[in-house]
């Protein structure tokens, strides 16, 4: 699913089938390896976010979790844009 434009940072997402709402701190996340949200091993993959449970925000590296904008259930919050944010987003779409 191409998505038309990123959730800013500080955006309030639910995932789907999850309990706990996550903030967004960064977009087009690559994860070299790791372990999937359904506990499956990968490598080498392109995620659309990264996050943090909200509202504890970054605690340790085990609790940021990458995620694609299909993830996610609902937007509880959008975060803040501006001019440099528009430009941002041009520059995430033409780096795919």
């Amino acid at each position: 699913m191409e998505i038309k434009k990123y959730l800013p940072n500080g955006s309030i997402v639910l995932l789907k089938e999850g309990t706990k709402r996550l903030m967004i701190y960064g977009r087009k996340q690559r994860l070299v390896e790791g372990i999937d949200s359904e506990g499956k091993q990968i490598s080498d993959v392109m995620f659309d976010y990264i996050g943090v449970p909200y509202p504890e925000g970054y605690m340790n590296q085990e609790y940021t979790y990458v995620f694609n904008h299909s993830d996610i259930d609902a937007v509880i919050f959008t975060g803040y844009t501006d001019d440099e944010e528009d430009a941002l987003q041009k520059g995430l779409h033409e780096n795919k």
